[in-house]
């Protein structure tokens, strides 16, 4: 039985709305940390915060001791190049090498659904074969595990669309997405940690509705109470040209890209079914926004 969990990535974004469904779900938490003083203003004071380092296996080892689950939460951040060090890499291999040392029962990773554009119209990004690289370290770990695939999160709409008051695109948006709230995911993320046991699992996560990029925007827009916004739009190969001075401008082409692209079809229905349905609509989730 699953009681306690070490949650790697818990303060950000998608992270710490995880750790709150969890600890609100009963899990005894503890996220690990490279800075307590920072992460106590940001994370709930029920959840027990540790320091460690994913370079450092160490430290890995000690903070993993005595969990008996670990939840994942991992990126390659917008100026990262193929040769650094990357914590979907070389750091989830440590988390693996500690997990196993320590005896840790399951291991939870959230991946993502559009890395199956990878290969589709001539497009291949190494950022992507990293993403791959991860499920694949998962599976062959000897771990049981879960595997998330989310589609776009709502949190991802306000914070990568939005600069300022305006809302920015990029190129055109083919296909709907299924856009869901992070809290709703936690939710999922807590279920299937009370009713999974030594089996292996793999969950498509998506949200009630289905926008382009371009509806999403336009949704937002309307709902929004906080400022009077505007939709700017440029060309996708603006940025790609934008990408050759900037390796952030160049994550945000190839992501854009794949996005746009990506014909994302609805295939959540046995995660609602084992999970819960996520119950939260993009007008709700923006209006609450401040």
């Amino acid at each position: 039985m699953i009681s306690k969990i070490l949650v790697v990535g818990g303060t950000g974004m998608l992270g710490k709305p995880v750790v709150q469904e969890l600890a609100q779900a009963g899990f005894q938490i503890t996220t690990l940390v490279r800075n307590k003083k920072q992460a106590l203003k940001i994370l709930p004071p029920n959840v027990t915060l540790s320091e460690g380092d994913l370079q450092n296996l160490q430290s890995l080892e000690k903070a993993f001791t005595n969990h008996d689950a670990v939840y994942i939460n991992l990126n390659i951040k917008r100026n990262e190049r193929p040769g650094d060090f990357h914590t979907e890499a070389e750091g989830l291999k440590n988390i693996l090498t500690a997990a196993k040392k320590t005896h840790v029962k399951r291991i939870a990773f959230i991946s993502s659904l559009v890395i199956n554009y990878q290969g589709r119209n001539n497009f291949n990004w190494w950022v992507f074969d990293i993403k791959k690289q991860a499920v694949d370290l998962i599976r062959s770990s000897g771990i049981p595990y879960t595997i998330f695939y989310p589609s776009t999160f709502m949190e991802s709409v306000h914070h990568n669309y939005r600069q300022g008051n305006n809302m920015m695109l990029a190129g055109n948006s083919l296909h709907k997405m299924y856009i869901i709230a992070a809290n709703d995911y936690g939710k999922q993320v807590a279920r299937s940690f009370s009713i999974l046991k030594d089996e292996n699992k793999e969950y498509t996560i998506q949200g009630p509705e289905g926008y382009t990029a371009d509806e999403a925007v336009e949704e937002y827009v309307k709902h929004y109470q906080g400022a009077k916004l505007k939709i700017r739009k440029a060309p996708i190969t603006l940025l790609k040209f934008l990408g050759i001075f900037s390796t952030s401008m160049n994550y945000g082409a190839h992501i854009l890209e794949a996005l746009n692209n990506y014909p994302e079809q609805f295939s959540a229905q046995e995660t609602w079914e084992e999970l819960g349905k996520p119950s939260t609509l993009l007008k709700d989730f923006v209006k609450k926004l401040p």
